[in-house]
């Protein structure tokens, strides 16, 4: 009895150290990384900088070309990528499903283009390339769905999930400043499905301008150039809080013309569907000699 209890003890032992081993990273392919990354470096330095901006496109293509080839190293989920997080975005999903390697670059003074792939876990590279597809949605930006690696730009700098119909939904917080007028912040909201990607899911308690009955299958706050508008979890309140927008000449089709107006909104997950919070911070109405108090951190 005694033999047999070993023998299941070494037994387990083995399985545990081979599934340990076949999810790390060996000496070798560690050292391959490290220079791996350096060359990025020195290329995202110059799809950042170069002198003449249409050459910045190439370097961003010659990057995804060097990004590609490390991350066909064995394991390379596992790898960080410290040194270049300080150049690109590289988020993880809240329950650590994949990660999204993003960034922008300047082709000219007055375009912005974006870049993205998803990363799955995995010993072996599982990875969904994505193409930039903002400007072709034109007035349906909030209203249409994207398949095939189409996606709406953006630099992400949150992801939460949330269970919607079965499946698990992502909440993508980006930020997008490709039109010469305005900026957008935007939560698009994500599907993973047989290694597949779709962006837009109705998910978003609000009216689409184009199909009122309909919902909007990406939120979109866009506004003047030149200000700052808050879009953010707040995880006090547990709601995404964002600035309430008015237009300065009183046009609700001139987005570019959008700025804050001292209030704030939010969207608050419930039954499925990020709910519309309105005045969800009262405006105070104070006294003379009274302080305002402070807003909440942009």
């Amino acid at each position: 009895m005694k033999s047999k209890v070993f023998f299941m003890f070494v037994f387990v032992m083995l399985l545990a150290n081979g599934r340990l081993h076949a999810q790390s990273i060996t000496p070798q392919d560690l050292e391959k990384f490290q220079i791996m990354e350096d060359s990025l470096l020195v290329t995202a330095d110059s799809m950042y900088e170069a002198f003449i901006p249409d050459t910045r496109i190439g370097y961003s293509e010659r990057f995804v070309r060097q990004l590609v080839r490390a991350l066909k190293i064995n394991n390379s989920w596992l790898y960080p990528f410290d040194k270049i997080r300080d150049k690109i975005n590289i988020i993880n999903s809240d329950d650590n499903a994949f990660r999204i390697f993003n960034w922008e670059i300047t082709p000219s003074n007055v375009s912005k283009r974006y870049y993205g792939a998803i990363q799955l876990p995995g010993e072996k590279l599982k990875l969904i390339g994505l193409n930039d597809y903002a400007e072709q949605t034109g007035k349906g930006a909030e209203d249409s769905v994207l398949t095939g690696g189409k996606w709406f730009g953006a630099l992400y700098y949150r992801i939460m999930s949330h269970d919607f119909q079965g499946h698990k939904v992502y909440t993508m917080f980006g930020y997008n400043a490709a039109s010469s007028l305005s900026n957008r912040k935007l939560l698009d909201a994500m599907v993973i499905e047989d290694g597949k990607v779709i962006f837009g899911i109705p998910i978003f308690g609000v009216a689409s301008t184009n199909f009122p009955r309909h919902r909007v299958n990406r939120f979109i706050l866009e506004y003047k150039k030149e200000v700052q508008v808050s879009m953010n979890w707040n995880e006090e309140k547990n709601v995404i809080i964002f600035d309430k927008l008015v237009s300065q000449v009183n046009d609700p089709h001139r987005k570019y013309t959008f700025v804050p107006s001292g209030q704030y909104d939010g969207l608050r997950w419930d039954n499925e569907t990020w709910n519309y919070v309105r005045d969800l911070i009262p405006v105070t109405i104070l006294e003379d000699g009274e302080a305002p108090s402070d807003p909440p951190k942009k």
